[in-house]
């Protein structure tokens, strides 16, 4: 007979580490990309993501079904304003003249070639 338990906790984990490598996939994103805009991108894409991965974890975990619904309230708030969020970011620095790299590399030391 299935442990419906079990598997209940195994999905769970599994969302919130799925959630977990997101984010900090989102972070190294911060560090690694050139400009304003793929970091921005990087970190609104995977930190929506993540979030809601780990929030549908903690939905597997909960006790109570209220404690479901308002989990899923905080998801569906975070899935409407994190990239409306991310949008009002991005044309504020495109309205105040930060502009994409677009074809060209980074030097960050021309003397070290």
């Amino acid at each position: 007979m299935i442990d419906w338990l079990l598997v209940r906790d195994i999905a769970s984990w599994a969302l919130i580490l799925l959630g977990s490598a997101a984010v900090v996939t989102g972070a190294l994103g911060l560090v690694r990309f050139p400009d304003f805009y793929t970091r921005l991108h990087a970190a609104g894409v995977t930190d929506t993501a993540g979030a809601e991965l780990i929030i549908f974890g903690m939905m597997l975990q909960a006790p109570t079904w209220i404690v479901v619904a308002k989990l899923g309230f905080i998801a569906v708030f975070l899935g409407l304003t994190s990239p409306v969020a991310t949008h009002a970011i991005a044309h504020a620095a495109w309205m105040v003249g930060f502009r994409p790299l677009v074809g060209a590399r980074l030097r960050y030391d021309e003397d070290s070639e």
